[in-house]
């Protein structure tokens, strides 16, 4: 404790810790996207004079980081090849045809597969699959899609390439002068975890996973069923003119409710039903998808094409196009988009995209579309043309949920693709080949090999991604260099002293998991791996074995839907509510916070 006082003299100390309090602030409110509040975190740092240039920069050269830019390409290859494509198909077979056989696919089949692929573009892939093998059977996609996510985060610990805080992990290990991990460095603790998760997944009780799709009727169960929001307007030669809402075609043929409707500055609100339609009434519905397609063929009823920005415009463009595509996309974690309306963003002249429905979970969108203000996790029917879809697809501010058929390359691509795929792991491995320069030349390899085009390679990086892990390092620095991870670490092992090894491990594995469900994983890692590894002399384990804690428990994002991107990612879809997260993943916790303690010390011989 008297070390932590001393440190605290230090005016560069106190300066390191009050920029790591703000980064904490600003991750847990989410004022600003994660990546810009490491930006800030780093640009404080070297203008305060904590860290040189250089060396606060230093992430953002790692190889660690190189190989995960590498990694996003390889991933894109595999999937725009078609190299996944056997994995729809098992999904699909006959003989999985109950929630726990599919269960039992996604915890033995696409675990592994995210060993080796991001779980986010697994999870984005097979959304549309998966509901539309509930569709066929009739099943609430709220029965599969939380085990979906849970599944890709079980597989991430399998290997190196599984996750890219596996990556920043290896970069603090070299940083902090252990040198990086290798490719299977934990894999011996990540198969029992897998295995143990996947036991888990299968067993659970069907009460903790409610069928939520069957609780509002006004939904149904079917994707082509679920309730999107969007806004009409009445022309004035509609035959809905002078009819009542009840006794409208609009009603008697659609499967829509009208939530509100504006006429001129009027606003009117349920119950409408008695109301008289007139000409430029505006309406705002909640519809089906299928239904809203149908619409569109409706010359009685015009969807709302005013300009987002222009709300004075009269005007109305038609809807249909040639060459135009309608898809559904999310707004992912970390969006930059999340927090402002349509209009604001300016969103149709930005993307080339017209919105035409948004859809948030069970809630009821009461304001007219171009103001509905955009949450994390929402997901909008868009129509745009297929060039401007491809170019969405780039974005990480919106995920396409939709395939484009013409994305896919030739069949004979797919060998091609796994041939590259599986020479990346293996040549590491039994040659002295680096891992970076080996993801490097798979990357030129997909290029080459006509699995991924030249542009491609750029719009696959995520820059969100590389920017919070560059920066982000600079804080293990920070804290080095100032002495805060001794005095830290001094003051937990005065808590900690006389606790058995397994015991203390426990704390620093649950403290971490605990962190990361408030702050970003990568954050969780990077603030606490620095103070960990000074904890492991206490403890009688090797520092690396304090670092595989730090990361396991950054890993367990079972608990609420902000832990990880996958959860959020279903959330949606899967129409859940936020304890339905909590509840499902409480026991999950629980058994990894018992077993991983015992795993880290059994594989690094602690006392």
């Amino acid at each position: 404790m008297n070390e932590l006082s001393a440190v605290l003299e230090n005016p560069q100390a106190l300066i390191t810790l009050g920029v790591l309090f703000l980064a904490v602030l600003l991750f847990i409110s989410g004022f600003l996207a994660p990546e810009l509040t490491g930006l800030l975190s780093v640009s404080l740092l070297m203008a305060t004079g904590v860290l040189e240039p250089q060396k606060a920069l230093s992430g953002f050269g790692s190889p660690a980081l190189i190989t995960l830019m590498g990694l996003f390409a390889v991933s894109a290859a595999l999937f725009k090849s078609g190299a996944l494509d056997r994995l729809r198909e098992v999904i699909s077979f006959e003989t999985i045809n109950t929630p726990r056989r599919l269960i039992g696919v996604l915890g033995f089949v696409v675990a592994p597969i995210s060993g080796i692929v991001p779980n986010t573009p697994v999870v984005a892939s097979l959304l549309p699959v998966i509901e539309a093998w509930c569709v066929k059977r009739n099943l609430s996609p709220s029965r599969v899609l939380l085990p979906l996510s849970f599944a890709t985060l079980l597989g991430g610990t399998l290997t190196l390439l599984g996750s890219s805080v596996n990556l920043l992990v290896s970069d603090i290990s070299a940083q902090l002068g252990y040198g990086s991990l290798e490719l299977f460095s934990f894999t011996a603790i990540g198969v029992p975890i897998w295995l143990i998760g996947t036991s888990y997944l299968l067993l659970a009780p069907d009460w903790l996973l409610p069928d939520r799709g069957r609780e509002s009727t006004e939904f149904g169960s079917r994707p082509d069923q679920i309730g999107y929001f969007t806004e009409v307007t009445i022309p004035d030669h509609s035959e809905l003119v002078g009819q009542s809402l009840r006794n409208s075609r609009l009603q008697r043929r659609f499967d829509v409710d009208v939530l509100e409707l504006q006429r001129g500055r009027e606003r009117l609100l349920p119950p409408l039903a008695d109301r008289t339609i007139e000409p430029g009434d505006r309406l705002l519905l909640r519809v089906t998808r299928s239904d809203l397609l149908r619409l569109q063929q409706e010359h009685t009823i015009q969807l709302a094409q005013r300009s987002l920005n222009n709300p004075s415009k009269s005007a109305f463009e038609p809807i249909l196009a040639e060459g135009q595509k309608t898809v559904e996309v999310l707004l992912p974690a970390g969006s930059t988009l999340a927090g402002a309306s349509l209009r604001e963003l300016r969103f149709r002249q930005r993307h080339n995209a017209t919105v035409l429905a948004l859809r948030r979970g069970q809630q009821t969108v009461q304001e007219r579309l171009g103001q509905a203000i955009l949450h994390e996790g929402d997901v909008l029917l868009l129509q745009a043309p297929i060039d401007s879809i491809r170019g969405l697809q780039a974005s990480n501010d919106l995920l396409v949920l939709d395939q484009l058929e013409n994305d896919l390359p030739t069949v004979q691509r797919k060998p091609i693709a796994i041939a590259i795929a599986m020479a990346m792991i293996v040549l590491p491995t039994i040659t002295k080949l680096p891992l970076v320069a080996s993801v490097l030349i798979a990357v030129i390899a997909m290029v080459v090999g006509g699995c991924l085009r030249p542009a491609e390679v750029q719009r696959s990086i995520r820059l969100d991604v590389i920017l919070l892990l560059g920066s982000l390092s600079s804080f293990s620095v920070a804290m080095q260099s100032t002495g805060l991870a001794d005095a830290f670490a001094g003051a937990l092992d005065y808590w900690l002293v006389g606790l058995p090894t397994y015991l203390g491990v426990l704390v620093v594995f649950f403290s971490t998991t605990i962190f990361t469900q408030l702050i970003s994983n990568a954050a969780s890692v990077a603030l606490l791996a620095p103070v960990a590894v000074q904890l492991a002399p206490g403890m009688n384990l090797p520092p690396t074995a304090l670092l595989m804690t730090v990361l396991f428990g950054a890993s367990q994002s079972f608990l609420t839907p902000m832990g990880y991107q996958t959860n959020l990612m279903v959330f949606g879809p899967g129409r859940y509510r936020f304890l339905d997260v909590t509840r499902y993943g409480f026991g999950l916790t629980f058994i990894m916070t018992l077993v991983i303690p015992l795993l880290i010390i059994w594989q690094y011989g602690g006392i």
